[in-house]
């Protein structure tokens, strides 16, 4: 089901990219074939090019790591909608430990650890606060979450506008670049950062979790029945404020990673939504954290197609969103038909 959905995505988006290369006094097959052009494109660069590959490995794990801690909140139907304000927070906080705290520190490896320490410790605390108002207060975790976001992303463009803004970096709103020892070393010859072993390392990791631990026993009683959980004695406030704070502090640490894997310094919009793109990869990869690294190499594929687009056939920005969205609803109705009989009847009929 989640492949089908992804195709009738596909076939919809088709039908929006033909109506974008239709041209006056050219006809429809023109624009037909400006589409297939464009879908092999799309298709070719990220998948068929050990080159695009490797960027496609590299867009994927932010989004793997959003994904992977929106799980733990998803198994038990708490729903974060955060992932976007945690993975800046987490960046926000590298940056802080990176330029500022650490900054003469010499030893890449406990820079590395202090500062992503310092990512998942602020992503965790983004993840505390709707944790802690819904277990005690009962507020809805989706507003709060959702207006967490962007809280955070203003709090970055006020320092990154303002009193981090680089004086050497031409009035461009953006930080000092990290020092050396502040950088994650790259694999693959130096074309992919390091953060892919982490994520994989953290897939496995959580797999063990939800497989043979106590704690996953619990938080798969709760998301499939909540009255059973509290009646064999399960804290659900407890289970809730864990869940949150582990979901921050693992989209946080991926902030950090991105930051000293790949940018290496703050700026405004260094995410391109990889916060809400991850809650459809949680979905596709049916909560289960391999189907969510996998997923996410399908959508790290289709960001790095989706910039081929941009770029040799002048589709917009907005048409990205509009695809992803198609993805988000087609898999919605998928789960609706895979766990429901459709059956039509007329009236009267029993």
């Amino acid at each position: 089901m989640p492949v089908l959905s992804i195709l009738f995505a596909l076939f919809v988006m088709g039908i929006f990219l033909t109506v974008f290369f239709m041209e006056p006094g050219r006809g429809i097959r023109f624009a037909l074939s400006r589409t297939l052009e464009a879908y092999g494109e799309m298709l070719s660069w990220p998948f068929g090019n050990l080159y695009g590959f490797y960027e496609t490995l590299n867009k994927m794990i932010p989004l793997a790591f959003v994904g992977l801690g929106l799980c733990i909140a998803y198994r038990m139907r708490i729903w974060n909608i955060g992932g976007e304000g945690q993975l800046y927070m987490g960046a926000f906080a590298a940056t802080w430990g990176a330029l500022f705290l650490f900054n003469d520190l010499q030893s890449p490896l406990l820079m590395a650890c202090l500062v992503i320490s310092m990512g998942a410790v602020f992503g965790a605390i983004w993840g505390l606060i709707p944790a802690v108002m819904k277990a005690f207060a009962k507020t809805d975790e989706i507003v709060v979450t959702l207006m967490l976001n962007y809280v955070a992303i203003f709090w970055v463009d006020y320092l990154v506008y303002g009193r981090w803004r680089d004086p050497a970096g031409f009035g461009f709103p953006l930080t000092a670049e990290y020092p050396a020892a502040a950088r994650l070393p790259r694999i693959f010859d130096g074309n992919v950062q390091i953060g892919l072993v982490f994520v994989v390392v953290l897939a496995v990791f959580l797999e063990y979790v939800y497989r043979r631990t106590s704690w996953g026993q619990k938080s798969a009683l709760i998301g499939d029945n909540i009255q059973a959980a509290i009646y064999a004695g399960v804290n659900i406030k407890l289970f809730t404020i864990l869940a949150l704070l582990a979901s921050g502090a693992i989209a946080g640490a991926g902030g950090a990673v991105q930051m000293m894997g790949a940018q290496h310094r703050l700026q405004p919009g260094f995410s391109p939504g990889y916060g809400y793109t991850a809650i459809i990869i949680a979905w596709l990869g049916k909560l289960n954290p391999i189907g969510v690294v996998v997923v996410a190499i399908l959508f790290g594929g289709l960001l790095v197609g989706n910039e081929q687009l941009q770029m040799f056939y002048r589709v917009p920005i907005a048409l990205v969103y509009v695809f992803q969205g198609l993805v988000l609803f087609s898999l919605l109705g998928g789960e609706a038909i895979s766990r429901y009989r459709i059956r039509f009847h007329k009236r009267g009929d029993e």
